[in-house]
């Protein structure tokens, strides 16, 4: 592996994803037998889903800037250990209140999670592999949903839903081990990485680490309330919107809507996350040909985010008019492949506006800001769902935020007075 070590460390964070999303996903998955155990109406399963991303929207953030501090390699460790610690306790759930304090706990375990990767892939790869290792290692997240709804769906059918949620605990524990014997914080202090390796990221990282020579001593919050920034994190807000309605509410979807029984829906589940994989991994390709391609680097990360966001956008509302299954599952697939496309390349944008230094807290905020839609989105959902029509208005709303996230990043999102210069042509 010599000279090629990144790429463990890639397929290391790959597999953190994979983890961290089917553990996410698992509630949902079994989400129709949960609801019947334990006497959940649809709004407080709604409200339950939503509980999560409220400790995950604040350590995004925190975990972010704790891995600018101490580096993603601690952070990650202890971030997975204690979200796989609080998944195999979600076994032990009771009812509404134990499970709502169960669900919000376990959110600020997961949400350093993107933001930490980003800072990794900032230190372990060069600047012109970043939107196709953020691609790679977030296509792990989809997998993980793919897998999520055979393993968990099946395990629970043969051993009931509480044994589900133990087994994919175990997997971050496995995890762990393994990532604390590999990996270091920089490939300088990693033994495996030769000095090949080692100078080829450390040279195509010299723009950016002149720039933030330039910008010394520059306060993190002047790069939090850049107008950029907030607009970026606009556009990942309508990313997720959809993604986390569809990891929260897809299973039960299938089950009421479509009407498909357990172990159909548990199958079925896998096609759009297995799309949304493809999306994350087939985007980044695309999105550094581009980058490669073209003068202006920020356009090009710019195009590459806002395109496929507009056309989950048409995905999304043509759901809303379908209620047979092959086209709701096809046009869902659609969908998430465009927004994990999407997704990629949003993060990678923040590589063109924020120095090294503070890429980590920035990205966690913007990550921040995207999570909100974790909080409001399945609620939102539940409340359609019980009370204004069913999944088709929520499907629609969907849309029209896409659509925003377009207008915010297309208008927004741009270089000037006081911006990175690393979005220049030149600095390549």
């Amino acid at each position: 592996m010599r000279g090629r070590y990144r790429f463990t460390v890639a397929g290391l964070l790959f597999a953190a994803g994979m983890i961290n999303y089917m553990d996410r996903a698992a509630l949902g998955v079994v989400a129709p037998v949960i609801s019947k155990e334990l006497s959940l109406s649809p709004s407080q399963l709604g409200v339950i889903f939503s509980s999560f991303f409220v400790g995950y929207s604040i350590f995004s953030f925190v975990g972010g800037h704790l891995a600018d501090r101490f580096g993603p390699t601690r952070v990650f460790s202890w971030a997975m250990g204690v979200w796989s610690l609080l998944c195999g306790l979600t076994a032990a759930a009771t009812g509404f209140a134990s499970m709502f304090v169960l669900r919000s706990l376990f959110g600020f375990g997961e949400g350093p999670m993107n933001s930490t990767t980003n800072r990794a892939i900032t230190n372990w790869f060069p600047r012109d592999e970043t939107a196709t290792m953020i691609g790679f290692t977030f296509s792990g997240q989809t997998f993980g949903n793919a897998l999520a709804g055979p393993l968990v769906g099946l395990v629970a059918v043969a051993f009931g839903w509480r044994v589900s949620f133990v087994v994919v605990a175990v997997l971050g524990f496995v995890w762990i081990a393994v990532w604390r014997l590999w990996v270091t914080d920089t490939p300088a202090q990693n033994r495996h990485v030769g000095d090949q390796e080692r100078e080829l990221i450390e040279r195509s990282r010299k723009a950016v680490q002149a720039h933030e020579a330039s910008e010394e001593g520059m306060a993190l919050r002047a790069y939090l309330l850049r107008p950029s920034t907030l607009a970026l994190g606009v556009g990942l807000f309508a990313v997720n919107y959809t993604l986390f309605i569809f990891i929260s509410w897809l299973p039960s979807y299938f089950t009421s809507a479509l009407h498909l029984n357990l172990t159909q829906m548990s199958l079925m589940t896998a096609i759009p996350w297995a799309c949304g994989a493809i999306g994350y991994f087939g985007g980044g390709l695309a999105a550094d040909l581009l980058f490669k391609r073209m003068a202006n680097k920020l356009l090009a990360r710019k195009l590459a985010a806002v395109v496929p966001l507009a056309l989950s956008g048409l995905a999304m509302l043509a759901v809303s008019f379908v209620t047979s299954t092959a086209p709701a599952v096809s046009l869902v697939a659609l969908a998430v492949l465009f927004l994990t496309a999407s997704s990629q390349a949003v993060w990678a944008v923040v590589h063109e506006l924020v120095p090294g230094t503070h890429l980590g807290a920035v990205s966690g905020f913007v990550h921040l800001i995207a999570n909100i839609s974790g909080i409001v989105g399945p609620t939102l959902t539940g409340i359609a769902v019980e009370h204004f029509g069913g999944y088709s208005s929520g499907f629609a709303l969907g849309a029209t935020i896409d659509l925003i996230g377009v207008l915010a990043m297309t208008f927004v999102v741009r270089s000037r007075g006081g911006m990175s210069p690393v979005t220049s042509g030149a600095a390549m």
